[in-house]
């Protein structure tokens, strides 16, 4: 009998697309039937960003406040599921504003409800919070979360700042002016999907889901660096107070998210560097406490 897997997915620049896709050719490849489904909002965000649009874009994704999107095509929603791979952006250490819309919409608990969900992220190097925020809403809309897959930048933090910035607002997954790297997750890493599609094809015949996320881990599918951790958990901090204020000064919204930008600067260029010495001098200080949170944050529970 053959056995459906959905993806879901929403995706600018079509990164995504391509991981899943390769992810899921083994699964196509044995018998299984995979659909995939693109979240699609009313009024959709325009790719290559504006600068302008890009940072207004912030208060509303970090604060996880939903657009309005269309209805999955019928033939989605009236299809029986075994499987369900939710993959996602990452904006403003939070999923995507389309990401979180499908989400919170009813549409989500029809697809999700009693489902196995797995979650394919696409992102510059900062997950662990945001995926804490999507593990809330899988379970809220009935899922069951049992694995996690982050696909991300693996160049030097302040060299994908640059190159991501280029893609983003350039439109074009090219090297900046031939001598940095390509932005986003490596040519090498896209084509590599495929060994996790071997592994899930192999859990679900031997039906061991709960081996799952462990094997993503040993595959190198949910690595987690020390100091990122520690950023994505500081910045979520003065994201939420800068967010709630943005919303706050209506009136004053472009000035406040001029600050905001300033503020993203300065943090990213000028004391990223100075809290990552303290960082790694305090280290031993706090190891244990650090190997705890990387182990809680690449799990799926």
């Amino acid at each position: 009998m053959r056995k459906n897997i959905l993806v879901i997915y929403y995706s600018q620049s079509g990164q995504l697309k391509e991981i899943t896709s390769n992810l899921t050719q083994p699964l196509s490849e044995n018998n299984y039937d995979v659909d995939f489904y693109q979240i699609q909002p009313e009024v959709d965000y325009d790719f290559p960003w504006k600068p302008k649009e890009f940072y207004g874009a912030f208060p509303e994704s970090f604060k996880q406040i939903p657009i309005a999107i269309n209805p999955p095509p019928m033939a989605i929603l009236e299809k029986e599921y075994d499987l369900v791979i939710f993959a996602y952006q990452i904006w403003f250490l939070t999923p995507s504003i389309p990401a979180n819309s499908f989400l919170k919409s009813e549409y989500a608990k029809q697809l999700l409800n009693n489902k196995k969900v797995i979650t394919v992220i696409g992102c510059r190097n900062m997950w662990a919070k945001a995926q804490q925020k999507t593990k809330v809403l899988i379970e809220e809309a009935g899922g069951e979360l049992v694995g996690n897959i982050a696909f991300v930048d693996k160049h030097l933090n302040h060299i994908s700042v640059i190159t991501i910035v280029h893609w983003v607002m350039g439109g074009k997954k090219t090297r900046k002016f031939g001598v940095f790297p390509k932005p986003g997750v490596s040519d090498e890493d896209i084509n590599g999907a495929s060994k996790f599609g071997e592994l899930i094809l192999q859990v679900d015949k031997e039906n061991r889901y709960e081996t799952l996320q462990d094997g993503i881990i040993k595959l190198g599918g949910a690595d987690l660096r020390s100091f990122i951790v520690f950023m994505d958990e500081t910045a979520n901090k003065m994201f939420d107070k800068w967010s709630s204020l943005i919303l706050r000064k209506k009136e004053k919204r472009a000035l406040f998210l001029s600050f905001f930008k300033a503020y993203l600067l300065i943090a990213i260029w000028l004391v990223s560097p100075i809290v990552y010495i303290v960082f790694l001098l305090t280290y031993p200080l706090r190891m244990k406490k650090i190997k705890a949170k990387k182990i809680y944050y690449s799990g799926v529970t």
